[in-house]
């Protein structure tokens, strides 16, 4: 039995201090995706810094946008009544994630850093570059049904799992840290790191940088939104494809456009180009239709995940016209 030494901070200064110390260390928040990985010794943390005492709790909501602190739980944040009626895109999305009693503990900086649901990444007997760098990537000819098909490399093609990144990422968010170096203000899309040739780094931030909140602008008349979201069941089941949609339709012309997926892509997918084939056109299916297309351009497919290609541009085409009949 390995073992593990344990923190509890109340401040962000002794937080970013502990894991400046030591480099085999890492912070524990919720710890529901962390501890189950510990477990099953595909992470092996020599310290866990528990960064629950510190006091960023707050949902802040104004005329400006919204600020959430990184500890607030995921059920908190789903169910807060500014959130759901201005950002109902985010809501719906935390929704359908995981299980009540996980989201009831899950914390919105630990579901930032939500690691791959990737079954060989987590088993640490086969090859996976993002587990164990230069060891190769077992899934790219194993079976790969869940896998990505956009932002993939030749070193990993796994998916990234967050429902509520998908919402995040079509709301143009922003991540604020604390670190070492002080205070960044990230913006959501560059936050995530596709793999590449080194997919164990997934995100930006440095050791001991410690993320305190992320910031949503204004809805600015996106509010007629859509998170839908596409799996073999249910419920506390991961995305085989998820789409995060908000239009803004005068007359029956779109204005405004937001799309991101959810479930295809190795970080949570802005998908820019459908964004500007929507804009001006009549909100119609033939727009729709064509601005899915747009959506999985450039898709990488394997031989079991090449139906999420026209998966994704059904979901697509249903989000939108979804969107259409409720206006």
């Amino acid at each position: 039995m390995r073992e593990i030494r344990y923190l509890s901070v109340a401040a962000e200064g002794p937080a970013i201090r502990a894991l400046q110390a030591d480099t085999d260390a890492t912070y524990l928040a919720g710890g529901t995706s962390l501890l189950d990985l510990m477990k099953l010794e595909v992470l092996n943390f020599a310290q866990l810094v528990d960064v629950n005492a510190i006091p960023l709790t707050k949902i802040e909501v104004s005329n400006d946008g919204a600020r959430i602190g990184s500890m607030v739980r995921n059920s908190d944040l789903a169910l807060h009544p500014e959130i759901a009626a201005r950002y109902p895109l985010l809501s719906e999305a935390l929704l359908s994630g995981a299980s009540p009693q996980i989201r009831n503990m899950a914390t919105v900086g630990g579901n930032l850093l939500q690691r791959t649901r990737c079954y060989y990444y987590r088993d640490p007997s086969t090859a996976c570059n993002k587990r164990n760098p230069g060891s190769g990537c077992a899934a790219i000819d194993g079976y790969n049904r869940n896998h990505a098909i956009l932002g993939t490399s030749d070193h990993c093609i796994a998916t990234h799992a967050s429902d509520m990144c998908v919402a995040l990422a079509a709301l143009d968010a922003v991540v604020h840290t604390q670190g070492p170096g002080g205070e960044r203000h990230i913006p959501f899309a560059e936050f995530h790191r596709l793999p590449g040739d080194h997919p164990e780094i997934e995100s930006v931030l440095q050791h001991g940088e410690l993320i305190t909140a992320v910031s949503l602008p204004p809805p600015t008349g996106l509010r007629q939104s859509r998170y839908l979201k596409i799996r073999d069941r249910a419920s506390y089941a991961f995305a085989l494809s998820a789409v995060a949609a908000a239009l803004r339709i005068e007359g029956n012309l779109i204005r405004g456009a937001r799309i991101a997926l959810g479930g295809v892509g190795t970080k949570p997918w802005r998908a820019v180009e459908a964004e500007q084939a929507l804009v001006g056109k009549p909100a119609n299916r033939a727009t729709f239709t064509l601005a899915a297309a747009e959506t999985v351009r450039g898709a990488r497919t394997r031989p079991h995940n090449a139906f999420k290609v026209e998966l994704t541009r059904r979901a697509v085409v249903r989000a939108l016209s979804t969107i259409r009949g409720a206006s």
